[in-house]
């Protein structure tokens, strides 16, 4: 028996077809849905779904607003032959509130059908915030099966997905990182945080924290955000449309409230946020709707659209970025293993 050793060499190509399975930018869907012009510059398809992510704190009316949402985006169709009426909605639906006991609205797609919250809570021994976090946390390990679904429901407008009360437990936890990050990986994808319009008008500092919360869920998902100013029709948001293009009524306004006593260093903190603030205004999309009457609703959908355009010219070129450099990493990695057991060889 031949005792000569076999050699073994790593040719370039032997390396290209070990990292050809690194994932490509191309393979995502959703750079499948957008158009690219002469300049690179990206933009969404005609008849290519938006994705709204609606967000808000408890009380600020987001239930009801999706049960607006609805109601504007469906019709009765209704059949003379047989004589059969049915409705037929323009837009997807999904709730991802596992412990909303009634959806005013139609779901498509359903949390509550796979996962049960109090058994959760019970089975786990978990509080109401932490069986929510888990709830969230078990559905996004199917997450994958919503997205083939939605896959095929390219003849709707938008998908409308509803997220739990507890605001933080969706855009804080590791399950609505997932969550927004695969639906913005499929489709165009917007943030709709909605605002309590009255409460904002009883207190700038009400005012100052819904801002600094979309600040920091902007920064956080990246995503393009539409501040939805909810009840105008008991207080117009005319005064939040002055404030955030004035920063001196503003000040006013925080002079002259007085829940704070003599003010001192809240006013102080106060006055400087709102100058910080002030460049974050300018490219922010806003507009004021009414989710009892219906008003405003024509311009929330008018606003989504050129929020995503911003996902088109903002968003995906981040994220053309990021997937270039952990497929670099890759490579570099790679190429490194196999130069190692070429020399070990």
């Amino acid at each position: 028996m031949s005792s000569e050793k076999q050699e073994f060499t790593v040719e370039e190509a032997d390396i290209d077809r070990h990292i050809d399975g690194i994932g490509k930018i191309e393979d995502l869907p959703v750079f499948q849905r957008v158009t690219i012009d002469e300049g690179g510059k990206l933009g969404v398809k005609e008849n290519v779904p938006i994705t709204v992510i609606v967000v808000g704190m408890a009380g600020a009316g987001k239930s009801t607003l999706m049960q607006a949402l609805y109601d504007n985006s469906t019709s009765v169709n209704h059949d003379s032959d047989s004589g059969e009426t049915s409705l037929k909605c323009e837009n997807y639906f999904i709730n991802l509130d596992p412990a909303t006991r009634n959806v005013p609205y139609g779901a498509s797609i359903d949390i509550r059908d796979t996962i049960d919250y109090k058994e959760c809570m019970k089975s786990h021994n978990l509080g109401p915030n932490g069986a929510i976090m888990t709830s969230l946390n078990l559905f996004a390990t199917k997450f994958d099966q919503v997205l083939r679904i939605l896959d095929t429901k390219t003849d709707y407008k938008h998908i409308i997905v509803d997220t739990p009360g507890q605001i933080e437990a969706f855009t804080w936890s590791a399950s609505g990182t997932i969550m927004s990050e695969a639906l913005a990986s499929s489709f165009p994808t917007v943030l709709a945080f909605v605002v309590d319009t009255p409460r904002c008008a009883a207190s700038p500092a009400t005012f100052m924290s819904n801002m600094l919360y979309a600040c920091s869920m902007m920064y956080r998902t990246r995503l393009p955000i539409v501040i939805v100013f909810n009840k105008i029709d008991v207080v117009p948001h005319d005064f939040c449309e002055e404030w955030m293009s004035d920063f001196e009524a503003f000040h006013e306004a925080v002079d002259n409230d007085t829940s704070h006593g003599d003010g001192g260093y809240y006013s102080s903190l106060t006055r400087s946020l709102s100058l910080m603030l002030d460049e974050f205004y300018c490219n922010l999309h806003r507009c004021g709707v009414s989710a009892v009457t219906g008003d405003g609703l024509d311009s929330f959908w008018d606003t989504i659209s050129m929020a995503s355009r911003d996902f088109a010219e903002e968003y995906l070129p981040d994220l053309r970025n990021r997937i270039e450099e952990v497929n670099s990493k890759k490579v570099a990695k790679s190429r490194k293993e196999m130069q190692k057991f070429q020399n070990d060889m």
